[in-house]
């Protein structure tokens, strides 16, 4: 896809750093992840394997999210995604061109907090991605 996947093909954690600010009360863990899937870092309680799998779920929950976007009015693109469990909540954000923030929460997170966060995050992750050399 864009520029987030080949700047971090080599599979590290180097930009773990851009998802402190969300070390939150109530945040389990940050995945900063392409649009295709693949973790590009990842924050908190969450090993890497787990990480690649919630990277891979969270691209598929983002799809849906806009295959229903014509069923939200006028909408052509997905702001940001939000399932609420018994146990916790996910949120997904886009952040610059391709890629994407997930965030898994407890039940008692601060929702517009963590949304306000995210965003701010976002704009942020999205100037550094684009920054960022390519490598083929």
């Amino acid at each position: 896809m864009g520029t987030p996947v080949t700047a971090v093909a080599d599979g590290t954690n180097k930009l773990a750093w851009m998802l402190e600010d969300l070390t939150v009360p109530g945040v389990r863990f940050a995945v900063l992840l392409s649009e295709d899937g693949l973790r590009i870092a990842h924050s908190g309680q969450i090993s890497v394997d787990n990480a690649e799998r919630f990277a891979a779920a969270a691209s598929g929950l983002r799809s849906l999210g806009k295959a229903l976007g014509e069923f939200a009015g006028a909408a052509n693109s997905v702001r940001q995604n939000m399932t609420e469990y018994d146990h916790g909540m996910i949120f997904i954000t886009a952040a610059g061109e391709g890629a994407l923030i997930g965030v898994s929460t407890t039940p008692d997170v601060d929702v517009s907090l963590i949304a306000h966060r995210m965003n701010e995050l976002a704009a942020r992750v999205g100037r550094e991605l684009g920054a960022l050399p390519r490598h083929r």
